[in-house]
C-alpha cells in the first residue's frame, strides 16, 4: 500500500511542478521551492517502510525542488538558480527561527497545540544544523553540476546533466546531513546503512523526474516566459 501511495504521490507532486510553472512561470517555481522545502521538512519527521527500506516521508517533496532547481538552471540560468536555492536556505532558516521562538511562549491554560508543536519543531540542534548544511551544500553543487555538463555537452543531452546534477547531489546531500547528523551516535556500520538506504530512496525519485524535465520543455519551449 505504501508503495502505490509513494508512486501517486511522487507522479503528483511533479506534475504539480509543470502546472505552477506554466502558470506562473519562474516566479512560481521560487515558490514552489520555499513551499515544498517547509513542507518537506515536516514530513520527514514521519518514517515509513518503502520497498523493504525505512525511510523518511519527506523524500518525494525533497525530489522535486531538485526538479524545480534544475527547470531554473535549464531556463533561466545559472544566477537564478542560485536565488532560487537561497530562497530557500532563508526560508528554511527563519522556520526554524521563528517557530524555536514561538515555543519560548508561555502557552495559555486552555492551551492544547504547545506539546504537539513541541513534538514538530523542537528540533535537536544537529539535525537542524544538518538539515540546512545539506540542502545548501547540495543543492549549490546541483546548480554547478548541472551547468557545467551543459558546457560540456554544448547544450545537448538533457536527460545526463538532469540525472547526474540530481544523482550526485542527493548522494552528497545524505552524506552530509547523517554526518552532521548523527556521526558519533550510531557506529560506523550502521550510519553507512542509513545513508545507503536514504540515498536509494531518493534515487527511485531522482530517477522520476527525468520525464518532467523533457515535458517541461516540450510543452514551454527553451524560453519560456520570463514571468
Amino acid at each position: 500500500m505504501n508503495e502505490l501511495l509513494w508512486i501517486i504521490f511522487a507522479v503528483m507532486d511533479l506534475c504539480m511542478v509543470l502546472v505552477v510553472f506554466r502558470f506562473f512561470g519562474r516566479t512560481g517555481l521560487f515558490a514552489l521551492i520555499v513551499f515544498n522545502l517547509l513542507i518537506c521538512n515536516l514530513q520527514v519527521m514521519k518514517t515509513v517502510e518503502l520497498f523493504g527500506l525505512t525511510t523518511t516521508l519527506g523524500n518525494i517533496l525533497y525530489a522535486s525542488v531538485f526538479l524545480s532547481t534544475d527547470m531554473i538552471s535549464e531556463f533561466y540560468g545559472k544566477k537564478d538558480a542560485k536565488k532560487a536555492v537561497m530562497l530557500g536556505f532563508v526560508a528554511l532558516v527563519m522556520m526554524v527561527a521563528y517557530m524555536q521562538l514561538a515555543l519560548l511562549f508561555q502557552p495559555g491554560t486552555d492551551d492544547f497545540a504547545q506539546p504537539h508543536l513541541a513534538a514538530l519543531f523542537g528540533f535537536m540542534p544537529r539535525i537542524a544544523l544538518g538539515s540546512l548544511c545539506a540542502y545548501l551544500v547540495s543543492q549549490m553543487h546541483d546548480v554547478w553540476a548541472f551547468h557545467l555538463l551543459k558546457e560540456k555537452t554544448g547544450g545537448k543531452h538533457l536527460w545526463l546533466r538532469n540525472n547526474l546534477s540530481t544523482m550526485s547531489s542527493q548522494l552528497l546531500d545524505s552524506v552530509v546531513f547523517c554526518l552532521i547528523a548523527f556521526y558519533g551516535l550510531f557506529p560506523n556500520e550502521v550510519l553507512v546503512e542509513i545513508v545507503i538506504s536514504t540515498y536509494v530512496i531518493k534515487l527511485l525519485v531522482a530517477g522520476l523526474d527525468t520525464p518532467f524535465m523533457y515535458l517541461a520543455r516540450h510543452l514551454f519551449g527553451r524560453n519560456p516566459a520570463t514571468a
